[in-house]
């Protein structure tokens, strides 16, 4: 018996072959420039159906890959075996003990809502359209990330198909080692299948985000890099240049434009939140200034990221303290003067609570940084190999003296640029993930890192 059949006899998800008719759909990834070949796809409905699979792949040696969303799809799977994890959905709260019980396929938008209805909030990213398990895998920064910390730091408990074919549970208590990993370390693993995540008390914040024009772009950035330096823990903020569009979904005033916008999530009272952000508001005239008190399951307004598939290519990392020099050398090669091929080039100020790790240690990398940096090519894949790689060189060289040597992984743009993989931890840290791995998956079923 071939392994798709014996797949098929003892997974109760769908199990697919390249030739089946939705095949394409199932591997199909929110970055629609990432194409999936796999040899198999699976569609996990249980614990027991990626317990089984494990099983069935360790025993063939066939690798083990897996998909939830597919925002982070920058390497195309080519082979072996993918998991999808979008039919493990549902979220559960436990209003007393403030945790949400969150399957695979959920995404942030899911945990929201039904935080939202006890007064509660996770720490969660950007973009409410994300998968909730990857993205805390990774460590994750959110738009509360100097008041809350890292995303990771508030999971309290995964289950796992690790390569014996087990599901376990791994938490403080039970696996601590495997939970260290976890929070933080990304992939290599086994299938996440659950995960339990504290919420916290949140039903109202002050932010949003403001834009200005071209001619203002200049003064606002250097305002906000020297406001940031006062800001305290309760204040979390980016800013991004966007060159945008003359289209119809881009809203009027911006159609067309370079703009900076930027943002703003404030956690305490709302009038001290204003007065915190007036430095900013006292730069000048806006095109639209949208930071007010709003709802907390309202946060991915606050940056209002894309929501549709579409083609993605990326490049961020970490940079240490900034100053006037840096912004003049960000201007000159980013500024709005300057023709580049990225749609987006966005700074997020850290400190605060992302540099202190959760009491039991975790493996997120990054908590040195003080910033980061994320670039968005224009969405044109002939563009992504040839064009956009040496356009981010020639943008990154004048800034060398602020980029920081050690990322975290979330930021590695699919591991393609060479030694990203090694810089996304602490030394330390990526060697105790390479012995974690090896003591949970000795046959690398569940390949991970740059190929």
């Amino acid at each position: 018996m071939t392994l798709i059949d014996q797949l098929r006899s003892s997974v109760a998800g769908p199990v697919l072959g390249p030739g089946d008719d939705d095949f394409a759909a199932e591997v199909a990834a929110w970055n629609t420039a990432t194409l999936h070949t796999p040899d198999v796809a699976v569609g996990l409905t249980s614990e027991e159906d990626a317990a089984a699979l494990v099983r069935l792949a360790a025993s063939a040696g066939t690798p083990v890959r897996v998909l939830a969303t597919g925002h982070g799809s920058a390497t195309p799977v080519t082979g072996g075996i993918l998991a999808t994890t979008s039919r493990l959905a549902g979220v559960t709260i436990d209003a007393d003990q403030r945790i949400a019980h969150i399957n695979a396929g959920c995404r942030w938008a899911d945990v929201i809502e039904a935080a939202a209805e006890h007064g509660l909030a996770p720490i969660a990213g950007a973009s409410a359209n994300v998968g909730c398990i990857g993205y805390t895998l990774g460590g994750g920064l959110g738009p509360l990330a100097r008041t809350y910390g890292f995303s990771s730091d508030w999971a309290r408990a995964f289950r796992v198909a690790v390569a014996s074919g087990e599901v376990i549970t791994a938490s403080a208590t039970e696996n601590p080692d495997l939970f260290w990993a976890l929070r933080g370390g990304k992939g290599g693993f086994g299938i996440v299948t659950s995960m339990d995540f504290e919420l916290v008390e949140l039903s109202t914040l002050y932010g949003g985000s403001v834009f200005f024009d071209a001619p203002q772009i200049a003064d606002a950035l250097s305002t906000w890099a020297e406001w940031t330096k006062t800001l305290p823990e309760t204040a979390t903020t980016s800013v991004i240049i966007l060159r945008l569009p003359p289209l119809e979904f881009i809203p009027e005033p911006l159609r067309g434009k370079t703009v900076l916008s930027a943002r703003f999530a404030f956690v305490g009272d709302p009038a001290e939140g204003e007065r915190l952000f007036q430095p900013i508001r006292d730069v000048g005239p806006t095109i639209i200034d949208a930071v007010a008190e709003l709802p907390a399951a309202a946060i991915a307004t606050i940056h209002n990221d894309p929501t549709d598939p579409g083609p993605g290519w990326d490049r961020g990392g970490l940079l240490n303290e900034i100053d006037a020099d840096f912004v003049e050398a960000f201007l000159g090669a980013a500024g709005p003067d300057q023709q580049v091929p990225f749609v987006a080039i966005e700074i997020r100020h850290l400190g605060g609570a992302t540099r202190r790790d959760v009491p039991e240690g975790s493996a997120v990398g990054g908590r040195g940084g003080a910033y980061t940096y994320f670039m968005a090519g224009v969405p044109d894949p002939s563009l992504f190999a040839t064009v956009l790689p040496p356009a981010a060189d020639a943008l990154l060289e004048p800034l060398r003296p602020w980029i920081a040597t050690e990322t975290t992984i979330n930021y590695a743009g699919g591991l393609k640029v060479p030694g990203s993989y090694e810089a996304s931890w602490p030394a330390g840290t990526f060697t105790r993930l390479a012995e974690i791995r090896a003591t949970y998956d000795p046959n690398t079923v569940f390949p991970y890192g740059p190929a």
